[in-house]
């Protein structure tokens, strides 16, 4: 696993530098990327091990969900999606900062002591509500990551200066319509996976799970908020990306915050 795990990291970095001066090229095709991309999808296979074989207890039946295994599988499942949609819009610019981020993680899941939190995973329900949880906390990174990327291209235009890597970046106009699909998506997938907790944990109010329950609510008013004023107002720019990036930090704060107090403050398992 430690070989698997360096060669990993390895082609994460690999993909991303092939990526960055792929970018750089402005007369490159679209299939100078390729390379890039295939380096990166070889990372992902290696990934997937790693988070299986660190995550899902098989001797026991259990899963251990702890704060590094998390972080690992949600930038390894914000990798997928971004390489599968880059087979249709122009989202390879995430991966520079995606990747990088994916191998610091995988790093962390495998050589990182951790206090691991070991949840049981003989209840589908519970399977099904942690799964659906990852896919739309990856979704909503997505967004987030789109949302900065948005950010970066308003304040080159207003400091009059598009020039480097900005003048690469898709128009404005579509990475903003990329941030709110991953977003829609996202909340869609977040409303399930509150729906699911409410369901079928008992425990969701307990004195430990209590703040990330409420910031978890607190999170998704925000985006329905963000949603109802692009469906009403039609809030974009610099609006829609105080709204996405503010309702993002409430969800890394109830999940990973939470997570954090438990695991690596009070130790409880």
């Amino acid at each position: 696993m430690t070989f698997i795990a360096l060669i990993t990291i390895l082609f994460y970095l690999a993909s991303t530098l092939l990526l960055y001066f792929s970018i750089q090229r402005a007369d490159a095709p679209l299939q100078a990327r390729l390379p890039a991309l295939g380096i990166a999808s070889l990372a992902m296979l290696g990934n997937a091990v790693l988070i299986y074989q660190n995550a899902y207890l098989e001797h026991i039946m259990s899963l251990n969900m702890s704060v590094f295994n998390a972080l690992s599988a949600i930038f390894w499942l914000s990798s997928l999606i971004t390489i599968i949609t880059s087979l249709r819009s122009p989202v390879e610019n995430i991966l520079l900062v995606l990747l990088p981020f994916t191998a610091i993680s995988v790093f962390l899941a495998q050589f990182l002591p951790d206090h691991s939190i070991v949840m049981h995973t003989r209840n589908p329900a519970l399977d099904v509500h942690i799964f659906i949880s990852l896919v739309a906390y990856a979704l909503i990174t997505l967004g987030a990551l789109q949302a900065l990327m948005l950010a970066w291209q308003h304040r080159a235009l207003h400091n009059r200066q598009p020039s480097g890597l900005v003048q690469r970046l898709p128009p404005m106009e579509s990475v903003e319509q990329l941030m709110f699909r991953f977003i829609s998506v996202g909340f869609f997938l977040l409303t399930l996976a509150l729906a699911t907790g409410f369901l079928f944990l008992d425990n969701i109010f307990a004195q430990h799970l209590v703040h990330k329950t409420l910031l978890s609510v607190i999170g998704w008013f925000i985006f329905a908020g963000l949603l109802l004023g692009r469906h009403v107002a039609g809030w974009r720019g610099k609006t829609a990306v105080y709204w996405t990036l503010t309702g993002y930090a409430t969800l890394v704060l109830a999940y990973f915050g939470s997570k954090i107090a438990l695991e690596w403050v009070f130790h409880l398992k």
